[in-house]
């Protein structure tokens, strides 16, 4: 017998409209707020970490559902979205104490230039390219969701290839 009960609909809007609306100001809010003095500088890697392992524990998770092992699914999903405000906070930390980093600044001077720009080749050009996708997909992802919530009846399965793509680009643009 299965005792947990499907969430409400509507406190589930409610959340993903609050969520949808704080988390992009907070992350624009970043671009303004420094503070001086602290170094976070040994987090990217350990971001990005996080959002493999919550990659991995979404595959698991769907394993497990399709295994009907819902027990262990709730669990798992659980441990990734604990993972994800884990992984935010590092975020937050990070950009709220560190400068911008541009790709291909070898000296790391804060400016781009012709030689560094001709040294990093095509590679620039496709770490932009997944970090311009990233952008769109974190912004998109929660109204996108919610769409999907609203019109399908089996919205995590059709959620699942859109937030793993997130957190596959998040992992490798950091």
């Amino acid at each position: 017998m299965n005792t947990t009960s499907a969430p409400n609909k509507t406190n589930l809007r409610k959340w993903i409209v609050a969520v949808s609306i704080v988390i992009p100001i907070a992350v624009a809010a970043l671009f303004g707020i420094k503070i001086e003095g602290v170094d976070f500088s040994f987090l990217p890697p350990i971001y990005a970490t996080i959002n493999g392992i919550t990659a991995a524990l979404l595959v698991l998770a769907l394993i497990f559902i399709k295994r009907g092992k819902i027990q262990l699914h709730q669990k798992t999903i659980q441990t990734a979205l604990g993972l994800s405000v884990l992984f935010l906070l590092c975020y937050v930390a990070y950009h709220m104490t560190s400068d911008s980093t541009l790709y291909g600044d070898l000296d790391h001077n804060g400016n781009l230039s012709a030689k560094e720009r001709e040294l990093v080749g095509p590679t620039r050009l496709a770490y932009v390219i997944l970090l311009i996708s990233h952008i769109f997909l974190s912004v998109a992802v929660i109204p996108v969701g919610k769409a999907i919530i609203k019109n399908i009846k089996n919205w995590p399965a059709s959620l699942f290839p859109f937030g793993y793509m997130l957190l596959l680009l998040e992992s490798l643009s950091f």
